[in-house]
This record gives C-alpha cells, sequence and structure tokens, in this order.
C-alpha cells in the first residue's frame, strides 16, 4: 500500500480558514445569548437525577465501548474522556486523576451543563449545536475558564433513525486537539453506533420502550452571592430585584417550609419589623413574581414558595457536599447579599461562610486555602490560617503573611498574604 500523501498547503490553509470561520460564528452565538465567558457551568443533572438519568440513557450501553478503544490508556495521560447527552449534560467525566481533579475548578464534572449555550465555544456544546466533529484549542474557547485546555469532540446518533442522542469528548492539553484525535474519536463513535444497532437485534424478542429525549425548561434560579440586588433566572431571562425583595426572595427560598408573618417580619427587620410593614413589601413582590414567573408567587399562612427555588449559594453547598473543593470556591464569588443587614440574610451570610471554611480546612489542599484565605470571606478565618502554617514547609515564602494574620489578627496579615500567595495560585 502506497504511503498517504500529506495534504498540500492550500488544502490545509483551506481547512484553516473554514474551521476560523466556524468558531467565529460559535462566538457570535455565545454573545448573542449573553453567555458569561467568567460564569462556571450549572449543574444541571443534581446525583439523584444524574443516576437515573444515566440508567435510562442508551449511552450506558455503549460504555464498555469507550472503555475499550479510549479509556484503557488513558490513566497518567493528563487527558480526560466525557460523554454527554443529547442536551450537553455530562454523564460520565473519566480519565486521569489529577486531569479530573484540575478540571473540577472549571465545573468539568457528571452532572454539570456543557451545551453551547451554557459555556460558549467547547468542543462538546458545539459539537452538538452543529452536529459535526469539532476541535477547540485553548484561547479559542469562549469561556475564560477553560482556555487552559484543549479538546476534541463528536456527536453520537442513533443508527435507527438518525437522532441526535449525545457526544463523546476528550479533554486535556494541545494532545487532546491533535491530528490523530479527532478520527480516532470519530472511529469511536462509529463503534458506538454499530454496537447500539446490534444490541436491539440481540433483544429483538423483548423490545425496551423506545427512549425518547425530553426538553424540560431550566428551573428558576436566584443569584445572591457578591450582589446587593439579586437576580432572578427563569428561561433565558434575567430580573434584577430590589434589595428588599431579594431579601425576601432568597429567606422564602432558603426556608421551603414558610414563614408565619410574625418570624418573616423579624428576619426581615429585627425587633423594628411589623407585620404591617411586611404585607405591603409582599404584595409588591408578588405582582412582581406574577411578571416573571407566576408559579413562585408566595403563598400565605404560612409564608412559602408553592415551588423549590434554587440559589447560587446552594451549587456551593452542593459542590462542597461533592468534594468538589476548587469549582465550590470558584463558584463562591462573594458573601450572600453582602449590603444586607437583615438579621436573616446575616445568619444565611455567616452559615455560608462558616461551611465554606470547614469543608475547605477538610480538603487537605494547600492552594485551595490559600486562595480562600486571600478572599474577604476567608480572611478572618484563623483555624485557615493555622493549618496553613501546618501544611506549609518550614522555609515556604508563602507562610510570612500567614504568621502576621495569626500574631498580629487577619487585617495586618491579609496583604502580605496576597502579596506573597498570589504568583503562585494557579
Amino acid at each position: 500500500m502506497a504511503a498517504a500523501r500529506p495534504d498540500p498547503p492550500t488544502a490545509r490553509a483551506s481547512r484553516g480558514a473554514a474551521r476560523r470561520l466556524l468558531l467565529a460564528a460559535s462566538w457570535q452565538r455565545a454573545a448573542d445569548q449573553r453567555v458569561d465567558p467568567d460564569a462556571l457551568p450549572l449543574l444541571e443533572l443534581p446525583d439523584d437525577d444524574l443516576a437515573s438519568w444515566r440508567r435510562e440513557h442508551p449511552l450506558a450501553l455503549l460504555l464498555p465501548v469507550v472503555q475499550r478503544l479510549l479509556l484503557d490508556d488513558v490513566e497518567g495521560s493528563g487527558l480526560l474522556v466525557a460523554v454527554g447527552d443529547e442536551r450537553g449534560r455530562l454523564l460520565w467525566v473519566e480519565g486521569d486523576r489529577e486531569a479530573r481533579r484540575r478540571a473540577e475548578s472549571m465545573l468539568f464534572v457528571a452532572g454539570a451543563g456543557w451545551a453551547e449555550s451554557r459555556v460558549g465555544t467547547s468542543a462538546p456544546g458545539t459539537a452538538l449545536e452543529l452536529d459535526r466533529g469539532v476541535q477547540v484549542r485553548g484561547p479559542e474557547h469562549f469561556s475564560h475558564l477553560v482556555q487552559e485546555w484543549s479538546c476534541t469532540a463528536v456527536p453520537v446518533h442513533d443508527p435507527a433513525d438518525g437522532r441526535l442522542i449525545g457526544v463523546v469528548d476528550i479533554t486535556g492539553d494541545d494532545r487532546a486537539a491533535g491530528e490523530q484525535t479527532l478520527p480516532l474519536l470519530r472511529a469511536t463513535v462509529a463503534a458506538m453506533e454499530a454496537e447500539l444497532a446490534l444490541s436491539r437485534t440481540r433483544t429483538v424478542r423483548r423490545p425496551r420502550a423506545r427512549w425518547t429525549p425530553t426538553r424540560t425548561p431550566r428551573p428558576p434560579r436566584l443569584d445572591v452571592l457578591g450582589r446587593d440586588e439579586a437576580v432572578l433566572h427563569v428561561g433565558g431571562t434575567a430580573t434584577t430585584l430590589s434589595a428588599r425583595h431579594s431579601e425576601l426572595l432568597l429567606l422564602l427560598a432558603a426556608r421551603p417550609e414558610g414563614w408565619s408573618a410574625e418570624a418573616l417580619a423579624d428576619a426581615i427587620w429585627g425587633e423594628r419589623g411589623t407585620v404591617g410593614t411586611l404585607r405591603p413589601e409582599l404584595v409588591r413582590l408578588r405582582h412582581v413574581l406574577e411578571a416573571v414567573v407566576p408559579s413562585l408567587v408566595p403563598t400565605s399562612r404560612p409564608y412559602r414558595l408553592p415551588t423549590a427555588l434554587a440559589t447560587d449559594a446552594d451549587e456551593v453547598v452542593h459542590l462542597l457536599d461533592r468534594g468538589a473543593h476548587r469549582a465550590a470556591l470558584h463558584a463562591a464569588t462573594g458573601p450572600v447579599l453582602p449590603g444586607s443587614s437583615a438579621p436573616g440574610v446575616e445568619s444565611l451570610r455567616g452559615d455560608l461562610a462558616r461551611h465554606l471554611g470547614e469543608s475547605l480546612r477538610t480538603s487537605g489542599s494547600v492552594d485551595v486555602l490559600l486562595q480562600w484565605v486571600a478572599t474577604a470571606q476567608g480572611a478572618d478565618d484563623e483555624p485557615a490560617r493555622r493549618e496553613l502554617l501546618r501544611l506549609l514547609p518550614p522555609r515556604s515564602p508563602r507562610r510570612a503573611g500567614l504568621v502576621a494574620g495569626v500574631v498580629a489578627g487577619p487585617a495586618a496579615g491579609r496583604d502580605a498574604q496576597r502579596d506573597a500567595t498570589s504568583a503562585d495560585l494557579p
């Protein structure tokens, strides 16, 4: 067999131009949809939903093919293999242990949504958007958090009718978008689709109910971290609430069982609060919610939300409970409604800061703790500083600010610690 001839320069130039157009169009779509290049993806499938969705999804039948063709040799390579559904939600993320740990910081984990409409240009999301194989290298990613990574992804189809059912992705260093990676993934996907067709012939005598993907709308979410006025996200729209309505809706979301009028007034105004002051504010809040998301209009006796409302603070807690400490710290973009003096909000703010500190102190990671004590929330966490002094080598230059903080108080050591650690943080 004659050796394959290299592509002529004109062919390579043509493919390069086409690729640049593809990426530019993807960036434009992300800008049109107001994707935040600094935001983390969302965990769209919590643990219980993730387990159920994995069991029912046809891609579950094809994991042995992925294991055999992609995963067997990936440990120690710095590469990750991800399998996602047709909506861009990652169902499985496997591969090199250290790469998986690093990928937590950008929430490249099972259950996270990586559709192009969520994170902008990335191989899995853009491959699904265009229904074709895609490679994205470093700064070609729309999200700033992903620009140290490269990736290649190929969509997977149901061989019976050609429907899009998912995507397979390789993520890592430059090798993840190398010349041989795209052909390798295409061959893997072809094997997966062939296996899916074959599996159906084996079960022809006992046909399973046909799996049909459903497109459920994203549930409402309230963002309260690092902002004085909360933002309520409903579908593709975002509504900024007044400071008082932010406090009320957060407290209602935080207590699903509801509040008595007296208790809610006390949580907002303390001893100055009265039921007579509370009721007009709730009427105004109801009018706002009726126009945006009627399903969240509070009921009374007790005052409560008819359906659950997730917050970005809940997301931080969920990440901590999963052990994703780096991702949790990145998601904790600030205190809960920092400008609020409502007693109930101050309590929630303190609870989250304590939970963050306690979890991060048990993570065993010097880098995570250094980032924590350099934040406004972690600056007063003396136990974290002492844990860092225990973990750092005796001659580490990063100990200076920590010692100053422990001896003279957090304020004295904060600036020195930031200067000492900023060059070393990932």
